[in-house]
């Protein structure tokens, strides 16, 4: 099995609670990789799927795919235009719209269209969700609703905000918990 830790818009592989995911899988045997795109400049669709592309070699019916935030939002698009399936992916804080806050713009190259849900749950085995009954950013009816979109396992961390560092995440133990129960 691998890893990969897709990270959100103003995030880079150094934030949130990326890199200690990182070491606790790889202290497990397992390979990880947190590639860096580009953010908030030249943030598009087209220009993350060129950082992906040195890595889709790597992606396999053994890849876990972890995405927070538009990571997430991401991971949707590349499992709809992906002719390979992955094992599971884990979607935290996740979106898949417009949400009417400041981020829309940046954001709009990857959720402001409609999603092939059928495609995207045959480009993978198993689906996760791990989301905050209070997000700031993300209205736990949009949590719902992806949730059922992809007939996903939802995880809520209560009162745990957008799962990032500012909400106080830079660890994310239950996740980690759940990768190690579920997946191994």
């Amino acid at each position: 099995m691998n890893f990969f830790i897709i990270h959100g818009v103003y995030a880079d592989p150094n934030a949130n609670w990326f890199p200690w995911l990182k070491k606790e899988l790889e202290k497990r045997g397992y390979e990880c990789s947190v590639p860096k795109f580009p953010t908030p400049l030249d943030q598009t669709l087209e220009s993350w799927f060129r950082v992906l592309a040195n890595y889709v070699d790597k992606i396999n019916e053994e890849s876990v795919l972890i995405g927070h935030s538009l990571g997430a939002a991401f991971i949707l698009n590349y499992l709809e235009k992906a002719n390979k399936k992955i094992k599971a992916a884990i979607l935290v804080a996740p979106f898949h719209k417009l949400l009417g806050i400041q981020y829309d713009e940046i954001n709009k190259t990857f959720i402001d269209k409609e999603f092939y849900w059928e495609k995207i749950k045959n480009s993978c085995s198993r689906f996760y969700i791990f989301a905050s009954d209070n997000d700031e950013y993300i209205p736990f009816e949009v949590t719902k609703e992806i949730t059922k979109n992809l007939n996903a396992e939802l995880n809520i961390v209560a009162n745990g905000g957008h799962l990032n560092a500012k909400a106080g995440y830079d660890t994310l133990p239950l996740l980690l918990e759940w990768i190690i129960i579920d997946l191994e």
